[in-house]
């Protein structure tokens, strides 16, 4: 079976396909300021790696969201609930966690079928 590795880098790979699964790095966007719109940008660059795979967010198994605060969790779960379809639900686990940068306010990976 082939691995196949997507924006390759140094240090990791955003994206890595083996078989018909699909598993995403962490995402985080720090261009903007708040919980709910850091979650909509992160949202979009999976997306954008699930496109370039051969998936989709209706295919995704599950998702793991590290938020720096757990205080901001009704607010992540807006831009979340807005762009998850309903059908198509993952597993998904919610976790405080210190991340990378004091300007990252949340982390999603995921993984999917292809």
């Amino acid at each position: 079976m082939t691995i196949e590795r997507i924006e390759c880098g140094a240090r990791m790979s955003q994206a890595v396909v083996h078989g018909n699964t699909v598993y995403l790095a962490g995402q985080v966007n720090k261009d903007v300021a708040d919980v709910t719109g850091q979650t909509q940008a992160v949202l979009k660059q999976i997306d954008d790696l699930l496109a370039k795979t051969g998936s989709s967010k209706n295919r995704i198994l599950s998702a793991t969201i590290y938020l720096a605060d757990m205080k901001t969790f009704p607010d992540m779960n807006k831009a979340w609930d807005a762009w998850v379809p309903a059908h198509a639900t993952p597993a998904r686990a919610t976790v405080e966690a210190k991340l990378a940068g004091p300007e990252y306010l949340v982390e999603i990976a995921v993984i999917a079928a292809k």
